[in-house]
């Protein structure tokens, strides 16, 4: 049948597109008055400049082509993220710091899981310039508001600091193969595959290593991790910056998993997920990413967030589509001076057609009609 769609790939219909349009200009207006510039990247790229910087994490998710005009290998985006970098470092260029924003589909070619959509509504923020805490907190804040914005406020915000990982390897001399394995066994929770894995690896790396899936929890399992864990200059800092985070949002639900290393040849300090009730995957995700823009020219400090509103819309989708009026069709310039005063306030009015009886559009509830020469609205089932 052609007319079906591909695996994992849905039309929006309008109660739904309702929901996410609405979600979009919220949060995209929210954004505004926080000091974040609204940019709309193009669809598609040259496939070296969408990879810029993402190591292997976003090359097997990007479908391919090749342009007819030049021959090269172009890519649908995957991820607005790096488009945004690129904007920042080199089409803007400024000195300082920099916050900007979007939304728009992207595509991948398989879903992130069973309920995932192919092609995501990707809309997030990133502050540029910046290489403090300060910036990951005022991040951490906006993704939190945007959430609770959308009617789906964070149940649980996991933290993690991709340092940890990166300094155990180092200090342990793993070749790339290796940290390869580690840390594909350390993202499935393999508990037995990490086991045989290290154990080659000196202690007390090897220690450390098979400690981080136990290393999760609330704020005291920083001062276990610093028991566990060999006191590395960069494991100190690390373990450091999480508790600043953790003193400086106490109002935030946050949690601490140090075996989180999503998007790890991606994010090289903070990383966080938020997760909802009632959602088994998370919402909403980021991090810090300093240098992803050097490919462009230009090396920044960078951190930032997105969620898919797709998913935050099925969160939110028990809400009742608004109600709409109902006027007949008649040809009376107060009849239409009404309607226009109605329409300039927001309010939903469909004009019936010449000879229409019912309308399977926005559902009508109530209707104008005329008494003692005004248009009244009065509800539909009324005698």
């Amino acid at each position: 049948m052609n007319w079906l769609l591909p695996e994992h790939i849905a039309d929006a219909l309008p109660h739904e597109a309702a929901r996410i349009e609405h979600l979009r200009r919220t949060i995209l207006d929210m954004f505004r008055v926080h000091g974040y510039e609204l940019v709309m990247p193009p669809m598609l790229e040259y496939l070296d400049s969408l990879l810029t910087g993402t190591g292997g994490d976003l090359k097997l998710r990007t479908f391919k082509l090749v342009d007819q005009l030049s021959g090269r290998t172009l890519g649908v985006r995957a991820d607005m993220t790096p488009q945004v970098a690129r904007i920042d470092a080199h089409l803007l260029n400024r000195q300082g710091v920099t916050r900007l924003c979007y939304c728009d589909s992207v595509l991948h070619t398989l879903p992130a899981s069973l309920a995932a959509s192919r092609e995501p509504i990707q809309l997030g923020a990133e502050l540029y310039g910046y290489p403090g805490i300060e910036a990951d907190i005022e991040v951490i804040r906006l993704m939190d508001k945007a959430l609770g914005i959308a009617g789906a406020p964070a149940s649980r915000i996991d933290v993690s600091h991709a340092g940890v990982f990166r300094a155990l390897s180092r200090a342990a001399n793993l070749d790339e193969d290796a940290e390869s394995k580690i840390l594909q066994l350390l993202q499935s929770k393999d508990i037995p595959g990490l086991r045989d894995s290290c154990a080659v690896v000196e202690e007390p790396y090897r220690s450390a290593l098979l400690s981080l899936p136990e290393l999760y929890g609330s704020v005291e399992l920083l001062d276990l991790a610093s028991s566990k864990l060999p006191p590395l200059p960069p494991i100190l800092a690390a373990l450091d910056t999480l508790r600043i985070l953790r003193h400086a949002l106490p109002e935030q639900p946050l949690s601490f998993d140090l075996a989180d290393l999503r998007g790890y040849n991606y994010h090289n300090g903070v990383v966080f997920s938020a997760y909802a009730h009632g959602f088994s995957c998370a919402i909403a995700q980021g991090g810090r990413y300093d240098g992803v823009g050097q490919a462009f020219g230009r090396a920044r400090p960078a951190t930032g967030f997105s969620l898919d509103l797709r998913a935050i819309e099925s969160l939110t989708n028990s809400e009742k589509a608004a109600g709409a009026v109902l006027a007949p069709c008649t040809k009376d310039e107060a009849l239409a001076a009404r309607i226009a005063a109605l329409r300039d306030a927001g309010t939903i009015v469909v004009e019936s057609l010449p000879g229409e009886t019912s309308g399977e559009g926005p559902l009508c509830d109530r209707r104008l009609v005329q008494e003692n020469g005004r248009w009244i609205i009065q509800a539909i089932n009324e005698d």
